[in-house]
């Protein structure tokens, strides 16, 4: 089992910046990816970045390169999602979730934080 809390969401402006945290607890050591999705009113899920926990290796939809940077620190099995220029598109609630070892799919998902740009 592996738990997962994110903090940071909040409401800001078109242009502005916000950070996300998400802590992992429990089997961390199983854990291979870790990743942000977020989920828009009416629209299903969709993948943000991902980060690869032993090496670091950032991936990103293109929808957010540039403007996103995911990153880790693994003495506090945490990731970080800093989100720089926002737009109105990206309001949605973000999710941490991970991937374990011999794993294909994210299987714990954290509960979900709120992101809100106003235009």
């Amino acid at each position: 089992q592996v738990q997962l809390v994110e903090s940071g969401g909040g409401l800001v402006q078109a242009g502005g910046s916000l950070r996300l945290s998400c802590a992992a607890s429990g089997r961390t050591s199983s854990v291979y990816f870790m990743g942000w999705f977020r989920q828009a009113p009416g629209k299903e899920r969709e993948f943000v970045a991902s980060i690869i926990r032993i090496d670091g290796k950032p991936d990103y939809a293109d929808s957010v390169k540039g403007r996103f940077t995911i990153s880790m620190d693994n003495a506090k099995n945490t990731i970080y999602l800093q989100m720089n220029s926002l737009k109105p598109e990206d309001t949605g609630v973000y999710s941490c979730a991970v991937r374990l070892f011999g794993e294909f799919t994210y299987s714990y998902w954290g509960q979900g934080t709120q992101v809100t740009v106003s235009s």
